[in-house]
Protein backbone atom coordinates (compact mmCIF):
# COMPACT_ATOMS: atom_id res chain seq x y z
CA UNK A 1 0.00 0.00 0.00
CA UNK A 2 1.14 3.37 -0.69
CA UNK A 3 0.25 6.79 0.57
CA UNK A 4 1.66 9.90 -0.46
CA UNK A 5 2.96 12.65 2.00
CA UNK A 6 2.22 16.12 0.90
CA UNK A 7 4.03 19.30 2.12
CA UNK A 8 3.38 23.20 2.08
CA UNK A 9 6.14 25.66 0.46
CA UNK A 10 6.14 29.14 0.01
CA UNK A 11 9.11 29.51 -1.78
CA UNK A 12 11.47 27.45 -3.97
CA UNK A 13 13.90 27.27 -1.08
CA UNK A 14 11.45 25.65 1.22
CA UNK A 15 10.11 23.41 -1.50
CA UNK A 16 13.16 21.62 -1.52
CA UNK A 17 14.06 21.68 1.82
CA UNK A 18 10.76 19.78 2.02
CA UNK A 19 11.78 17.16 -0.59
CA UNK A 20 15.16 16.29 1.07
CA UNK A 21 12.95 15.31 4.55
CA UNK A 22 10.84 12.91 2.82
CA UNK A 23 7.85 14.73 1.11
CA UNK A 24 6.35 12.57 -1.78
CA UNK A 25 5.03 15.93 -3.31
CA UNK A 26 5.07 19.56 -2.41
CA UNK A 27 2.28 22.34 -2.86
CA UNK A 28 2.68 25.95 -3.68
CA UNK A 29 1.65 29.00 -5.39
CA UNK A 30 2.63 30.42 -8.48
CA UNK A 31 2.84 34.09 -9.60
CA UNK A 32 -0.95 34.70 -9.22
CA UNK A 33 -4.68 33.32 -8.49
CA UNK A 34 -3.44 31.53 -5.31
CA UNK A 35 -5.59 31.41 -2.12
CA UNK A 36 -2.41 32.63 0.14
CA UNK A 37 -1.73 36.18 -2.08
CA UNK A 38 1.83 36.57 0.33
CA UNK A 39 3.18 33.32 -1.43
CA UNK A 40 3.65 33.79 -5.17
CA UNK A 41 6.13 31.62 -7.15
CA UNK A 42 7.73 32.48 -10.50
CA UNK A 43 7.47 29.67 -13.07
CA UNK A 44 11.38 29.61 -13.68
CA UNK A 45 11.94 29.17 -9.67
CA UNK A 46 9.00 26.30 -9.98
CA UNK A 47 10.56 24.31 -13.16
CA UNK A 48 13.77 24.27 -10.66
CA UNK A 49 11.38 22.64 -8.09
CA UNK A 50 9.64 20.41 -10.27
CA UNK A 51 13.30 18.97 -11.81
CA UNK A 52 14.50 18.33 -8.27
CA UNK A 53 11.13 16.96 -7.07
CA UNK A 54 10.99 14.41 -10.32
CA UNK A 55 14.21 13.30 -9.29
CA UNK A 56 12.75 11.41 -6.36
CA UNK A 57 9.79 10.92 -7.95
CA UNK A 58 8.35 12.78 -6.16
CA UNK A 59 4.79 15.40 -7.45
CA UNK A 60 4.86 19.17 -7.78
CA UNK A 61 1.34 20.58 -7.58
CA UNK A 62 0.40 24.15 -7.95
CA UNK A 63 -2.41 26.25 -6.60
CA UNK A 64 -4.75 28.09 -8.64
CA UNK A 65 -7.15 28.17 -5.54
CA UNK A 66 -9.44 31.26 -6.00
CA UNK A 67 -12.18 32.47 -7.78
CA UNK A 68 -11.74 34.38 -10.79
CA UNK A 69 -13.30 37.55 -12.89
CA UNK A 70 -14.22 36.75 -16.31
CA UNK A 71 -10.83 38.93 -17.34
CA UNK A 72 -8.56 36.88 -15.44
CA UNK A 73 -9.92 33.14 -16.91
CA UNK A 74 -7.85 33.55 -19.59
CA UNK A 75 -4.69 34.89 -17.77
CA UNK A 76 -5.05 31.73 -15.58
CA UNK A 77 -5.39 29.61 -18.43
CA UNK A 78 -1.94 30.81 -19.83
CA UNK A 79 -0.25 30.45 -16.69
CA UNK A 80 -1.11 27.00 -16.25
CA UNK A 81 0.07 25.91 -19.74
CA UNK A 82 3.18 27.54 -19.02
CA UNK A 83 3.10 25.39 -15.81
CA UNK A 84 1.77 22.28 -17.59
CA UNK A 85 5.11 22.74 -19.96
CA UNK A 86 7.68 22.58 -17.34
CA UNK A 87 6.13 19.15 -15.90
CA UNK A 88 4.46 20.70 -12.45
CA UNK A 89 1.84 17.36 -11.84
CA UNK A 90 -1.42 18.78 -11.25
CA UNK A 91 -3.20 22.17 -10.77
CA UNK A 92 -5.00 22.78 -7.08
CA UNK A 93 -8.46 24.64 -8.31
CA UNK A 94 -11.57 26.09 -6.50
CA UNK A 95 -13.11 28.08 -9.42
CA UNK A 96 -15.31 25.83 -12.15
CA UNK A 97 -14.71 28.39 -14.96
CA UNK A 98 -10.80 27.37 -14.66
CA UNK A 99 -11.57 23.69 -13.55
CA UNK A 100 -13.45 23.28 -17.11
CA UNK A 101 -11.57 24.76 -19.26
CA UNK A 102 -8.20 22.87 -17.65
CA UNK A 103 -9.97 19.52 -18.14
CA UNK A 104 -10.78 20.22 -21.70
CA UNK A 105 -6.87 21.18 -21.81
CA UNK A 106 -6.10 17.62 -20.57
CA UNK A 107 -4.34 19.18 -17.20
CA UNK A 108 -4.87 17.20 -14.00
CA UNK A 109 -6.73 19.00 -11.51
CA UNK A 110 -7.17 18.56 -8.00
CA UNK A 111 -10.35 19.98 -6.50
CA UNK A 112 -8.80 22.08 -3.89
CA UNK A 113 -10.62 22.66 0.08
CA UNK A 114 -11.97 25.64 -1.20
CA UNK A 115 -14.60 23.70 -2.90
CA UNK A 116 -16.02 22.84 0.40
CA UNK A 117 -15.98 19.42 0.29
CA UNK A 118 -17.69 17.95 3.38
CA UNK A 119 -20.68 16.33 1.43
CA UNK A 120 -20.77 12.89 -0.07
CA UNK A 121 -22.53 14.11 -2.88
CA UNK A 122 -20.26 16.76 -4.01
CA UNK A 123 -17.47 14.21 -3.83
CA UNK A 124 -19.01 11.74 -5.65
CA UNK A 125 -19.89 14.93 -8.30
CA UNK A 126 -16.14 15.87 -8.83
CA UNK A 127 -15.23 12.40 -9.07
CA UNK A 128 -18.12 11.89 -12.12
CA UNK A 129 -17.18 14.32 -13.75
CA UNK A 130 -13.10 13.12 -14.23
CA UNK A 131 -11.10 15.06 -11.84
CA UNK A 132 -7.88 13.31 -10.13
CA UNK A 133 -8.27 13.98 -6.58
CA UNK A 134 -10.09 15.63 -4.29
CA UNK A 135 -8.92 17.77 -1.17
CA UNK A 136 -11.56 17.36 1.71
CA UNK A 137 -12.84 19.27 4.40
CA UNK A 138 -11.02 19.45 7.50
CA UNK A 139 -14.20 18.80 9.52
CA UNK A 140 -15.22 15.28 8.06
CA UNK A 141 -14.71 12.40 10.74
CA UNK A 142 -12.98 8.86 9.81
CA UNK A 143 -16.79 7.64 9.09
CA UNK A 144 -17.46 10.17 6.57
CA UNK A 145 -14.04 10.28 5.28
CA UNK A 146 -14.82 6.14 4.90
CA UNK A 147 -18.15 6.71 3.29
CA UNK A 148 -16.86 8.72 0.66
CA UNK A 149 -14.41 6.51 -0.11
CA UNK A 150 -16.35 3.30 -0.12
CA UNK A 151 -18.37 5.43 -2.76
CA UNK A 152 -15.57 6.82 -5.01
CA UNK A 153 -13.21 3.59 -4.34
CA UNK A 154 -11.00 4.90 -7.33
CA UNK A 155 -10.77 8.54 -6.78
CA UNK A 156 -7.55 9.60 -4.53
CA UNK A 157 -8.63 11.25 -1.58
CA UNK A 158 -6.37 14.00 0.12
CA UNK A 159 -6.81 14.62 3.59
CA UNK A 160 -5.41 17.34 6.46
CA UNK A 161 -2.66 16.02 8.87
CA UNK A 162 -1.26 18.57 10.68
CA UNK A 163 -1.24 22.50 10.67
CA UNK A 164 -3.79 25.42 11.19
CA UNK A 165 -7.28 25.29 10.74
CA UNK A 166 -9.51 27.85 9.86
CA UNK A 167 -12.75 27.70 11.87
CA UNK A 168 -14.87 28.26 8.86
CA UNK A 169 -15.61 25.27 6.54
CA UNK A 170 -13.17 26.02 3.57
CA UNK A 171 -14.46 28.28 1.34
CA UNK A 172 -17.54 29.33 3.27
CA UNK A 173 -15.68 32.25 5.10
CA UNK A 174 -16.84 36.00 4.31
CA UNK A 175 -15.43 37.89 7.42
CA UNK A 176 -12.85 38.75 5.89
CA UNK A 177 -14.53 39.89 2.93
CA UNK A 178 -17.71 41.53 5.47
CA UNK A 179 -15.43 43.72 7.73
CA UNK A 180 -12.43 45.14 4.64
CA UNK A 181 -13.36 43.88 1.50
CA UNK A 182 -10.45 41.20 1.44
CA UNK A 183 -11.77 38.00 -0.06
CA UNK A 184 -10.66 34.70 1.62
CA UNK A 185 -12.03 32.97 -1.54
CA UNK A 186 -9.62 36.01 -3.69
CA UNK A 187 -6.24 34.74 -1.87
CA UNK A 188 -6.68 38.23 0.75
CA UNK A 189 -7.75 36.60 4.12
CA UNK A 190 -7.04 39.22 6.91
CA UNK A 191 -7.79 36.88 9.79
CA UNK A 192 -10.55 38.20 11.64
CA UNK A 193 -11.13 34.58 13.69
CA UNK A 194 -7.89 35.50 15.84
CA UNK A 195 -9.38 38.20 16.70
CA UNK A 196 -10.63 39.11 19.92
CA UNK A 197 -14.45 39.20 20.30
CA UNK A 198 -16.98 39.38 23.45
CA UNK A 199 -19.82 37.07 23.66
CA UNK A 200 -23.16 38.96 24.31
CA UNK A 201 -27.07 37.68 24.98
CA UNK A 202 -28.84 39.95 22.01
CA UNK A 203 -29.70 42.58 25.12
CA UNK A 204 -26.59 42.89 26.23
CA UNK A 205 -25.52 40.39 29.03
CA UNK A 206 -21.72 39.77 28.50
CA UNK A 207 -20.96 35.88 28.99
CA UNK A 208 -17.31 36.25 28.12
CA UNK A 209 -15.42 39.62 27.87
CA UNK A 210 -12.55 39.52 25.04
CA UNK A 211 -11.74 36.40 24.23
CA UNK A 212 -10.65 34.50 20.89
CA UNK A 213 -13.63 32.95 20.12
CA UNK A 214 -13.49 32.16 17.09
CA UNK A 215 -9.54 30.94 17.31
CA UNK A 216 -9.00 27.54 17.53
CA UNK A 217 -6.07 25.07 18.34
CA UNK A 218 -3.67 23.63 15.56
CA UNK A 219 -4.72 20.28 14.16
CA UNK A 220 -2.37 17.27 14.92
CA UNK A 221 -3.37 13.90 13.33
CA UNK A 222 -0.71 12.09 14.13
CA UNK A 223 -2.12 9.67 16.15
CA UNK A 224 -4.96 8.68 13.73
CA UNK A 225 -2.44 7.74 10.74
CA UNK A 226 -3.69 4.09 10.43
CA UNK A 227 -7.38 4.85 10.71
CA UNK A 228 -6.76 7.46 8.11
CA UNK A 229 -5.36 4.60 5.67
CA UNK A 230 -7.80 2.49 6.62
CA UNK A 231 -10.56 5.42 5.68
CA UNK A 232 -9.46 5.86 2.47
CA UNK A 233 -6.97 8.24 2.66
CA UNK A 234 -4.22 8.54 0.21
CA UNK A 235 -2.65 11.94 0.42
CA UNK A 236 -1.82 13.17 4.20
CA UNK A 237 -1.56 16.99 3.50
CA UNK A 238 0.31 19.11 5.94
CA UNK A 239 -0.92 22.51 5.97
CA UNK A 240 1.54 26.07 6.67
CA UNK A 241 2.05 27.96 2.74
CA UNK A 242 3.03 30.84 4.75
CA UNK A 243 5.37 28.77 6.95
CA UNK A 244 8.92 28.82 7.75
CA UNK A 245 11.47 26.88 6.30
CA UNK A 246 12.47 25.10 9.29
CA UNK A 247 8.91 24.69 10.40
CA UNK A 248 8.54 22.75 7.19
CA UNK A 249 11.18 20.72 7.49
CA UNK A 250 10.08 19.65 11.05
CA UNK A 251 6.76 18.74 10.56
CA UNK A 252 7.21 17.00 7.30
CA UNK A 253 10.42 14.84 9.01
CA UNK A 254 7.96 13.85 11.43
CA UNK A 255 5.12 12.72 9.75
CA UNK A 256 7.53 11.05 6.99
CA UNK A 257 8.63 8.71 10.30
CA UNK A 258 5.31 8.25 11.31
CA UNK A 259 3.43 7.60 7.52
CA UNK A 260 6.50 5.04 7.31
CA UNK A 261 5.29 2.83 9.88
CA UNK A 262 2.23 1.42 8.48
CA UNK A 263 2.90 2.48 4.15
CA UNK A 264 5.34 2.80 1.54
CA UNK A 265 6.05 6.41 -0.35
CA UNK A 266 4.89 7.26 -3.24
CA UNK A 267 8.74 8.56 -3.86
CA UNK A 268 12.01 7.37 -3.86
CA UNK A 269 15.17 7.52 -0.92
CA UNK A 270 15.84 7.93 2.30
CA UNK A 271 16.64 11.11 4.33
CA UNK A 272 19.17 11.42 6.94
CA UNK A 273 18.17 14.27 9.86
CA UNK A 274 20.21 16.37 12.44
CA UNK A 275 17.51 16.63 14.15
CA UNK A 276 15.02 14.38 15.81
CA UNK A 277 11.74 15.67 14.32
CA UNK A 278 9.01 16.98 16.82
CA UNK A 279 5.67 18.97 15.91
CA UNK A 280 5.34 20.43 19.44
CA UNK A 281 8.83 22.33 18.89
CA UNK A 282 7.67 24.20 16.05
CA UNK A 283 4.40 27.08 15.58
CA UNK A 284 1.65 25.50 17.02
CA UNK A 285 -1.56 26.92 19.15
CA UNK A 286 -1.83 23.58 20.84
CA UNK A 287 -2.94 20.43 19.32
CA UNK A 288 -6.11 18.74 18.44
CA UNK A 289 -7.61 15.60 16.33
CA UNK A 290 -10.63 17.71 15.48
CA UNK A 291 -13.27 15.96 14.88
CA UNK A 292 -11.58 12.56 13.30
CA UNK A 293 -12.79 10.62 16.02
CA UNK A 294 -15.91 12.61 18.45
CA UNK A 295 -15.30 16.18 19.43
CA UNK A 296 -13.38 17.91 21.91
CA UNK A 297 -11.82 21.35 22.93
CA UNK A 298 -10.37 22.56 19.66
CA UNK A 299 -10.95 26.16 20.54
CA UNK A 300 -7.75 28.35 21.85
CA UNK A 301 -9.59 31.33 23.45
CA UNK A 302 -6.49 32.63 25.13
CA UNK A 303 -3.98 33.69 21.95
CA UNK A 304 -3.70 33.01 18.55
CA UNK A 305 0.20 33.14 19.05
CA UNK A 306 2.89 29.70 19.31
CA UNK A 307 2.54 27.86 22.67
CA UNK A 308 5.09 25.70 21.60
CA UNK A 309 6.24 22.55 23.56
CA UNK A 310 5.02 21.96 27.46
CA UNK A 311 8.17 22.33 29.68
CA UNK A 312 6.56 22.36 33.17
CA UNK A 313 4.80 24.47 36.30
CA UNK A 314 6.27 27.05 38.35
CA UNK A 315 7.99 26.41 41.50
CA UNK A 316 9.65 28.78 43.14
CA UNK A 317 9.70 32.80 41.80
CA UNK A 318 12.60 35.21 43.29
CA UNK A 319 12.64 38.84 42.14
CA UNK A 320 14.39 38.39 38.75
CA UNK A 321 13.64 35.19 38.48
CA UNK A 322 12.29 32.00 38.26
CA UNK A 323 12.76 28.01 38.45
CA UNK A 324 10.26 25.73 36.56
CA UNK A 325 9.98 22.07 37.50
CA UNK A 326 10.97 20.15 33.86
CA UNK A 327 13.04 17.36 32.36
CA UNK A 328 14.00 19.02 29.77
CA UNK A 329 17.15 21.45 29.11
CA UNK A 330 16.71 25.20 28.31
CA UNK A 331 19.20 27.14 27.26
CA UNK A 332 19.55 31.09 26.81
CA UNK A 333 17.79 32.91 23.86
CA UNK A 334 15.04 30.26 24.03
CA UNK A 335 11.59 31.87 24.04
CA UNK A 336 9.03 31.11 26.86
CA UNK A 337 5.69 31.77 26.85
CA UNK A 338 2.67 31.54 29.67
CA UNK A 339 0.59 30.89 26.41
CA UNK A 340 -0.03 34.73 25.96
CA UNK A 341 2.61 36.66 27.11
CA UNK A 342 6.24 35.36 26.18
CA UNK A 343 10.05 36.15 26.44
CA UNK A 344 13.35 35.40 25.97
CA UNK A 345 15.26 33.42 28.26
CA UNK A 346 18.77 35.94 29.27
CA UNK A 347 20.68 33.02 31.30
CA UNK A 348 19.77 30.26 33.01
CA UNK A 349 21.99 29.72 36.19
CA UNK A 350 21.44 27.67 39.31
CA UNK A 351 17.82 26.16 37.72
CA UNK A 352 16.61 29.58 37.49
CA UNK A 353 15.29 31.29 34.49
CA UNK A 354 16.36 34.80 33.80
CA UNK A 355 13.75 36.84 31.51
CA UNK A 356 15.08 38.97 29.01
CA UNK A 357 12.34 41.62 30.79
CA UNK A 358 10.26 42.17 33.88
CA UNK A 359 7.14 39.44 33.78
CA UNK A 360 4.59 39.06 36.70
CA UNK A 361 4.21 35.24 37.26
CA UNK A 362 3.16 33.35 39.87
CA UNK A 363 3.88 29.25 41.00
CA UNK A 364 1.71 26.92 39.68
CA UNK A 365 1.56 28.83 36.36
CA UNK A 366 2.55 26.45 33.16
CA UNK A 367 5.50 27.48 31.07
CA UNK A 368 5.82 26.98 27.45
CA UNK A 369 8.57 27.14 24.72
CA UNK A 370 8.06 28.36 21.52
CA UNK A 371 11.43 28.94 20.57
CA UNK A 372 13.92 26.27 20.84
CA UNK A 373 17.16 28.27 19.95
CA UNK A 374 18.79 24.94 20.02
CA UNK A 375 16.68 22.65 17.83
CA UNK A 376 16.79 25.65 15.70
CA UNK A 377 20.36 25.36 15.19
CA UNK A 378 19.95 21.97 14.20
CA UNK A 379 16.89 22.59 12.04
CA UNK A 380 19.29 25.15 10.15
CA UNK A 381 21.43 22.21 8.79
CA UNK A 382 20.90 20.82 5.40
CA UNK A 383 19.07 17.08 5.21
CA UNK A 384 20.21 14.95 2.61
CA UNK A 385 17.71 12.55 0.94
CA UNK A 386 19.57 9.79 -1.41
CA UNK A 387 18.33 6.80 -3.75
CA UNK A 388 19.67 3.21 -2.77
CA UNK A 389 21.38 1.45 -5.33
CA UNK A 390 22.81 -1.77 -5.86
CA UNK A 391 25.74 -1.94 -8.67
CA UNK A 392 26.97 -5.39 -10.09
CA UNK A 393 30.43 -5.54 -12.31
CA UNK A 394 30.42 -8.72 -14.79
CA UNK A 395 32.70 -7.10 -17.22
CA UNK A 396 30.34 -4.16 -17.63
CA UNK A 397 28.81 -2.04 -14.41
CA UNK A 398 25.06 -2.54 -14.25
CA UNK A 399 23.54 -0.07 -11.87
CA UNK A 400 19.90 -1.13 -10.60
CA UNK A 401 17.73 1.77 -8.23
CA UNK A 402 15.30 0.58 -5.76
CA UNK A 403 12.79 1.32 -7.82
CA UNK A 404 13.87 -0.71 -10.43
CA UNK A 405 15.50 1.54 -12.43
CA UNK A 406 18.69 -0.27 -14.29
CA UNK A 407 21.54 0.72 -16.69
CA UNK A 408 25.36 0.11 -17.98
CA UNK A 409 28.38 1.29 -18.57
CA UNK A 410 31.08 -0.26 -19.89
CA UNK A 411 34.53 -0.16 -17.47
CA UNK A 412 37.12 1.68 -18.27
CA UNK A 413 40.13 -0.45 -20.30
CA UNK A 414 43.65 -0.98 -18.55
CA UNK A 415 45.86 -3.19 -17.80
CA UNK A 416 45.23 -6.05 -15.61
CA UNK A 417 45.54 -5.74 -11.69
CA UNK A 418 48.89 -7.08 -10.21
CA UNK A 419 46.40 -7.59 -7.09
CA UNK A 420 43.07 -8.56 -7.94
CA UNK A 421 41.61 -8.74 -4.52
CA UNK A 422 43.55 -5.12 -3.42
CA UNK A 423 41.95 -4.01 -6.59
CA UNK A 424 38.45 -5.17 -5.72
CA UNK A 425 38.70 -3.85 -2.01
CA UNK A 426 39.86 -0.48 -3.49
CA UNK A 427 37.07 -0.43 -6.08
CA UNK A 428 34.45 -1.19 -3.34
CA UNK A 429 35.29 1.42 -0.92
CA UNK A 430 36.19 4.24 -3.97
CA UNK A 431 32.84 3.79 -5.40
CA UNK A 432 30.54 3.67 -2.45
CA UNK A 433 31.73 7.25 -1.16
CA UNK A 434 28.51 8.96 -2.75
CA UNK A 435 28.90 11.86 -0.99
CA UNK A 436 26.48 14.86 -1.61
CA UNK A 437 25.26 12.75 -4.64
CA UNK A 438 21.50 11.92 -5.15
CA UNK A 439 22.50 8.21 -4.65
CA UNK A 440 23.84 5.71 -2.11
CA UNK A 441 25.71 2.13 -2.32
CA UNK A 442 23.71 -0.58 -0.51
CA UNK A 443 25.05 -3.13 -2.15
CA UNK A 444 27.84 -3.80 -4.37
CA UNK A 445 28.78 -7.06 -6.01
CA UNK A 446 32.19 -8.05 -8.19
CA UNK A 447 31.46 -11.23 -10.36
CA UNK A 448 34.13 -10.52 -13.13
CA UNK A 449 38.03 -9.52 -12.47
CA UNK A 450 38.51 -5.38 -12.56
CA UNK A 451 40.99 -4.28 -14.51
CA UNK A 452 43.90 -1.83 -12.63
CA UNK A 453 41.77 1.59 -11.92
CA UNK A 454 43.19 4.45 -10.54
CA UNK A 455 41.52 6.64 -7.72
CA UNK A 456 40.39 8.98 -10.30
CA UNK A 457 39.45 6.74 -12.78
CA UNK A 458 37.00 5.05 -10.33
CA UNK A 459 35.54 8.33 -9.44
CA UNK A 460 34.87 9.38 -12.80
CA UNK A 461 32.96 5.91 -13.58
CA UNK A 462 30.82 6.83 -10.72
CA UNK A 463 30.10 10.17 -11.69
CA UNK A 464 29.18 9.31 -14.91
CA UNK A 465 27.12 6.26 -13.92
CA UNK A 466 25.18 7.87 -11.68
CA UNK A 467 24.45 10.59 -14.36
CA UNK A 468 22.92 8.17 -16.84
CA UNK A 469 20.90 6.71 -14.10
CA UNK A 470 19.90 10.02 -13.07
CA UNK A 471 18.89 10.62 -16.96
CA UNK A 472 16.92 7.04 -17.19
CA UNK A 473 15.76 7.80 -14.29
CA UNK A 474 13.81 11.17 -15.37
CA UNK A 475 12.94 9.41 -18.64
CA UNK A 476 10.97 6.58 -16.56
CA UNK A 477 8.75 8.95 -14.18
CA UNK A 478 5.15 8.98 -15.17
CA UNK A 479 3.02 12.18 -15.03
CA UNK A 480 -0.70 11.91 -14.21
CA UNK A 481 -2.76 12.68 -17.44
CA UNK A 482 -5.71 14.47 -16.82
CA UNK A 483 -8.94 12.68 -17.64
CA UNK A 484 -11.60 13.90 -20.32
CA UNK A 485 -14.55 16.27 -18.66
CA UNK A 486 -18.10 14.39 -18.47
CA UNK A 487 -20.80 17.45 -17.72
CA UNK A 488 -22.81 14.68 -15.08
CA UNK A 489 -25.80 16.00 -13.21
CA UNK A 490 -24.93 18.36 -10.34
CA UNK A 491 -26.61 17.32 -7.08
CA UNK A 492 -28.21 20.36 -6.25
CA UNK A 493 -30.73 22.07 -8.39
CA UNK A 494 -30.00 25.61 -7.78
CA UNK A 495 -27.19 27.49 -6.01
CA UNK A 496 -27.00 31.28 -4.51
CA UNK A 497 -23.98 33.23 -3.29
CA UNK A 498 -22.20 29.98 -1.37
CA UNK A 499 -21.53 28.26 -4.23
CA UNK A 500 -18.88 31.18 -4.97
CA UNK A 501 -19.70 31.31 -8.79
CA UNK A 502 -17.52 34.32 -9.52
CA UNK A 503 -17.78 34.48 -13.22
CA UNK A 504 -19.60 33.17 -16.63
CA UNK A 505 -17.63 30.42 -17.55
CA UNK A 506 -18.36 28.95 -14.12
CA UNK A 507 -22.00 29.98 -14.49
CA UNK A 508 -22.64 28.17 -18.03
CA UNK A 509 -20.58 25.09 -16.34
CA UNK A 510 -23.37 24.70 -13.63
CA UNK A 511 -25.73 25.37 -16.37
CA UNK A 512 -24.80 22.25 -18.64
CA UNK A 513 -24.70 19.77 -15.12
CA UNK A 514 -28.32 21.16 -14.61
CA UNK A 515 -28.16 23.35 -12.00
CA UNK A 516 -29.33 27.56 -11.91
CA UNK A 517 -26.98 29.89 -10.15
CA UNK A 518 -29.09 31.70 -8.33
CA UNK A 519 -26.98 34.18 -6.87
CA UNK A 520 -23.64 35.05 -8.39
CA UNK A 521 -21.03 34.96 -5.29
CA UNK A 522 -20.96 37.18 -2.24
CA UNK A 523 -17.89 39.08 -3.90
CA UNK A 524 -19.52 40.12 -7.37
CA UNK A 525 -22.99 40.72 -6.22
CA UNK A 526 -24.98 41.46 -2.85
CA UNK A 527 -27.58 38.70 -1.63
CA UNK A 528 -30.95 39.87 -1.07
CA UNK A 529 -31.37 38.10 2.21
CA UNK A 530 -29.37 37.22 5.55
CA UNK A 531 -25.59 36.45 4.40
CA UNK A 532 -24.20 33.79 6.34
CA UNK A 533 -20.47 34.90 7.10
CA UNK A 534 -19.63 32.10 8.27
CA UNK A 535 -20.35 28.40 9.40
CA UNK A 536 -18.45 26.01 11.35
CA UNK A 537 -18.54 23.32 13.24
CA UNK A 538 -16.80 24.99 16.21
CA UNK A 539 -19.83 25.82 18.79
CA UNK A 540 -18.97 28.51 21.35
CA UNK A 541 -22.32 27.44 23.45
CA UNK A 542 -20.27 24.00 23.47
CA UNK A 543 -16.84 25.69 24.16
CA UNK A 544 -18.25 27.85 27.10
CA UNK A 545 -19.97 24.75 28.28
CA UNK A 546 -23.93 26.25 27.66
CA UNK A 547 -24.66 23.95 25.38
CA UNK A 548 -28.31 24.21 26.28
CA UNK A 549 -28.41 27.69 27.55
CA UNK A 550 -31.68 28.90 25.08
CA UNK A 551 -30.33 32.24 25.02
CA UNK A 552 -29.65 33.83 21.75
CA UNK A 553 -26.15 35.12 21.39
CA UNK A 554 -24.21 38.00 19.46
CA UNK A 555 -20.37 38.11 18.76
CA UNK A 556 -19.17 41.91 19.68
CA UNK A 557 -15.76 42.55 17.87
CA UNK A 558 -13.40 45.76 19.00
CA UNK A 559 -15.79 47.97 17.51
CA UNK A 560 -18.93 47.30 19.20
CA UNK A 561 -20.16 46.03 15.99
CA UNK A 562 -22.31 42.70 16.66
CA UNK A 563 -22.70 39.89 14.87
CA UNK A 564 -25.44 37.78 15.73
CA UNK A 565 -24.95 33.59 15.89
CA UNK A 566 -27.52 30.59 15.04
CA UNK A 567 -26.84 27.39 16.46
CA UNK A 568 -28.10 23.90 14.39
CA UNK A 569 -27.85 21.46 17.24
CA UNK A 570 -28.71 18.88 15.08
CA UNK A 571 -26.26 19.38 12.73
CA UNK A 572 -23.75 20.44 15.68
CA UNK A 573 -22.89 23.93 13.13
CA UNK A 574 -22.51 27.54 14.38
CA UNK A 575 -22.91 30.48 11.89
CA UNK A 576 -22.20 33.84 12.18
CA UNK A 577 -24.50 36.20 10.30
CA UNK A 578 -23.74 39.57 8.93
CA UNK A 579 -25.27 42.07 10.94
CA UNK A 580 -28.69 43.79 9.34
CA UNK A 581 -29.16 45.33 6.92
CA UNK A 582 -25.96 43.70 4.65
CA UNK A 583 -26.90 45.75 1.82
CA UNK A 584 -25.23 48.56 3.58
CA UNK A 585 -22.74 47.33 5.59
CA UNK A 586 -20.99 44.41 2.75
CA UNK A 587 -17.89 46.08 0.81
CA UNK A 588 -17.88 44.27 -2.68
CA UNK A 589 -14.50 42.89 -3.81
CA UNK A 590 -13.33 45.03 -6.44
CA UNK A 591 -13.73 43.48 -9.82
Amino acid sequence: MYTELLAPAKDKETAIAAIDCGADAVYMGASAFGARRNAPNSVDDIKEVVEYAHKFWAKVFITINTILTDSELDEAVQLVKKLDKIGVDAIIVQDMGLAERLMDAGIPIHMSTQCDNREAEKVKFFNDIGVSRVVLARELSLKQIKEIHEQNPDLELEAFVHGALCVSYSGQCYLSQYIGGRSANRGECAQPCRKKYTVETIDGKVIAKDIHALCLKDFNASKHIKEMIEAGVFSFKIEGRLKETGYVKNVTAFYRHELDKYSAKSSSGRCIYPFEPNPEKSFNRGFTDYFLDRRKDCFNFDSPKSKGEYLGKIVEVKKNCFKIKTDKKINAQDGLTDGVNGFLVNKVENGFIYPNKEFSLKAGVKIYRNSDAEFEKLLALPVKRQIGIKAVIDGKLTLTDEDGVTVSIELPKGEKANNPEKMKETFIKQFSKTGESDFYIFNIKIVAELPFMPVSAINQLRREAFDLLMQERLKQYKREQGKKLDYTQFYKKKLDYRANVHNDSAKTFYDKCGAEVCEMSLETKLPKDEVELMRTKHCIKYALGICKSPERLVLKDEFGKAYPLKFDCAKCEMTVIAPQPAAKQLLPAEL
